[in-house]
């Protein structure tokens, strides 16, 4: 019993001493911080193209391409940045449905893609929408950058489909 009292003593002065989701608060903050996207090079534009995290689509990539062309490939939790010239940009990404997204690339900014996978009836159904640099920062601490080596070679290896 004298044990007992003890352990809820030293919880509540535990409780006591540290604010409410003060740590917390400050962990997540740290985290969120540490996805810094540089500025894109001088007149030029560029664009992050991004995917949550979550179970929906989680076996499938978000392969995206401009002019039939593959320009980069994110899975769940990951994200790339690609730089572009000012203008109009046309993005694709392509399972049992193909999804495209307009953009137009303005010189020395930086845009927001998100790529999501929804349910289809035989493959997952991608979804590129416009985003913020808010939305991404927002879970900036459960993204990480995809593998540029990997990326590179599923690049090199694409053909064209």
């Amino acid at each position: 019993m004298k044990t007992n009292t003890i352990l809820r003593a030293a919880l509540l002065a535990t409780l006591i001493a540290v604010p409410a989701g003060s740590a917390i608060a400050a962990a997540k903050k740290t985290a969120a911080a540490a996805v810094a996207i540089a500025p894109p090079p001088a007149g030029k534009g560029q664009i992050v193209f991004w995917r949550p995290g979550g179970l929906g689509g989680a076996a499938i990539r978000c392969t995206v391409r401009e002019n039939g062309k593959m320009i980069g490939r994110v899975g769940v939790g990951k994200y790339f940045v690609v730089t572009a010239e000012p203008g109009a940009h046309k993005f694709t990404t392509k399972t049992e449905a193909t999804d495209t997204l307009n953009i137009e690339v303005e010189p020395d900014e930086t845009s927001y893609v998100k790529c999501k996978i929804a349910m289809g009836m035989m493959a997952g159904r991608p979804n590129l929408s416009p985003s913020s640099k808010g939305d991404f920062d927002a879970k900036a601490a459960k993204l990480k950058p995809a593998d540029a080596a990997e990326m590179a070679k599923d690049i090199a290896n694409d053909d064209g489909q």
